[in-house]
């Protein structure tokens, strides 16, 4: 039993009282947000964007997934897998079963709690890149208790956190099971209902995105009240935006535009270098018929490339040359160089496979909206003999087209989604995945082997060989790994840039700040 409380403790109680009542024992309230920040995009806004299950194997959903939504676990400055949503998680010593502890302080943005019922509908709903794979892997979701999630895998699988907890895959941002129920999809992508540090305020698809600041976001209050994300394709266009102060951040400035942007005083540019490569994708070589099918043609193609005129023709030199479509900061990447630029020995090896006045190599596709760097690597190839037409898509068109494996000829791709080197690779290169038009047989055994290898060094070993395999029979032409230059413009205190190693856009979302 306690002793009696003596006068001098009473008081003291009855002071700490007081002080919590009138609120000074608290510690100060976050400021509240203020400002609006804006940026003009590269890319035409797409509605699916809103939706973790529609995620593509590419970076840009992120852009506003980093602000509406959030993951399990997800980059953040403190590492590529930080817990987010879940407090903690932790893997069972058979590698079986994977344990999320939700935070109880996370809440979409409806006032309804993140629940372990949302994480499993989230994963059951989940169809975007590498759907396959993952719940090929996974035996079950389960709701443990509303704190409490699981997922059983089939068999150990070491890249499962990887595909989960990264931007590999969509799979792990969670969205509110009972709000998507009661307004079905399409009412989502209208309405959505998110755990991030923004809310949706409107959508004009392809033309401006409005965000408000949800200062019950568990991270933190964000500072800036409003985002606004417009739709500028033109470069010229944005970088006039920029420098007439309607907005803030214009991403994507390539050459004379971007050093234009960097010689305004007040004004500056930032290079965030991507865990990603720019690559020529050659569906063709699957074709026996196809004069891509032989090999002597696609190193003569790599061959004719200056890259290194390329990287400061488009991004001033900032971006790394690469000969894998790996980036080499991935976990089991090989650190391959590019062939280097000699057109005679393209030439040479196109008449070795037989086309010494070269021949026709279809049409031509850029990567959205990199159209000047397309044009600047059919200009390379045109010079040896490599013919092939431009034909420039919109954005949603190219990736529906590509995925349908209704482009031939020439494909200009980019992908900066985290990960490491099995997850870069299952999407373009393995049988199964969601851009490949063919694969090899050899690469094909061994990311099957790979990906139920627990012991690190032979999964190394085998990553390897599907690199040296690729590099070897020269499946793709990698160009190099891209640095995203964007202007930042004199209000703006944090724009995020490089906050995330490896990632293109702003984020966190929530340490944006302007100046005062």
């Amino acid at each position: 039993m306690s002793p009696p409380a003596t006068p001098r403790a009473r008081l003291a109680a009855v002071l700490i009282a007081t002080l919590l009542c009138a609120g000074l024992a608290r510690p100060a309230a976050a400021p509240a947000a203020v400002g609006e920040l804006r940026w003009a995009l590269h890319v035409t806004l797409a509605a699916k964007w809103l939706d973790p299950a529609e995620t593509e194997a590419f970076n840009t959903p992120y852009m506003v997934l980093y602000a509406v939504h959030d993951a399990l676990v997800k980059p953040m400055p403190a590492g590529l897998m930080v817990p987010s949503l879940a407090e903690s998680w932790s893997e069972s010593k058979d590698h079986l079963v994977y344990t999320f502890n939700l935070r109880k302080n996370a809440r979409f943005h409806n006032g309804e709690p993140v629940t372990a019922e949302d994480v499993k509908f989230s994963f059951e709903r989940y169809r975007g890149a590498s759907a396959t794979l993952l719940k090929g892997k996974v035996k079950e979701v389960q709701a443990v208790s509303s704190t409490q999630a699981r997922i059983v895998l089939k068999e150990p699988w070491p890249d499962f956190m990887t595909f989960y907890g990264t931007t590999a895959t969509g799979a792990g941002w969670i969205v509110p099971k009972k709000y998507v129920e009661k307004v079905g999809d399409d009412g989502f992508l209208k309405a959505p209902v998110g755990a991030g540090p923004y809310k949706v305020v409107s959508l004009k698809p392809g033309v401006e995105l409005v965000l408000e600041a949800f200062d019950g976001y568990w991270r933190k209050a964000p500072a800036v009240k409003r985002l606004v994300m417009r739709s500028i394709t033109d470069e010229a266009t944005r970088a006039a935006a920029l420098r007439g102060g309607e907005v803030d951040i214009a991403y994507l400035l390539t050459g004379p535009t971007a050093e234009s942007v960097q010689k305004t005083p007040g004004y500056k540019l930032v290079a965030p270098l991507l865990s990603g490569a720019f690559w020529l994708e050659l569906p063709d070589q699957w074709d026996p018929k196809s004069p891509w099918a032989d090999r002597r043609v696609r190193l003569a193609a790599s061959h004719a490339i200056d890259r290194g005129a390329v990287n400061t023709a488009e991004t001033l030199g900032f971006s790394r040359l690469t000969g894998n479509i790996v980036p080499r900061i991935f976990q089991f990447a090989v650190p391959y160089d590019p062939p280097p630029y000699d057109p005679e020995r393209a030439r040479k090896l196109l008449a070795e496979a037989g086309y010494p006045n070269g021949f026709d190599g279809g049409e031509f596709f850029p990567f959205p909206p990199y159209t000047s760097m397309g044009e600047a690597i059919q200009g390379y190839m045109q010079t040896v003999g490599i013919r092939t037409r431009t034909r420039v898509m919109e954005r949603a068109a190219y990736f529906a087209a590509w995925r349908e494996k209704k482009l031939k000829g020439v494909i200009l791709v980019i992908t900066a989604a985290f990960g490491n080197t099995a997850t870069r690779l299952e999407p373009y290169v393995t049988r199964d995945g969601i851009y490949a038009y063919g694969s090899l047989p050899e690469v094909d055994d061994l990311f099957a082997q790979q990906s139920r290898e627990i012991d690190a060094k032979k999964r190394e070993a085998q990553l390897h060989r599907i690199q040296k395999a690729l590099h070897d029979q020269a499946v793709n032409v990698p160009i190099y790994e891209l640095a995203f230059i964007w202007g930042v413009g004199p209000r703006v205190e944090e724009s995020g840039a490089s906050l995330i190693p490896g990632y293109a856009y702003s984020a966190p979302m929530e340490d944006l700040r302007l100046k005062k």
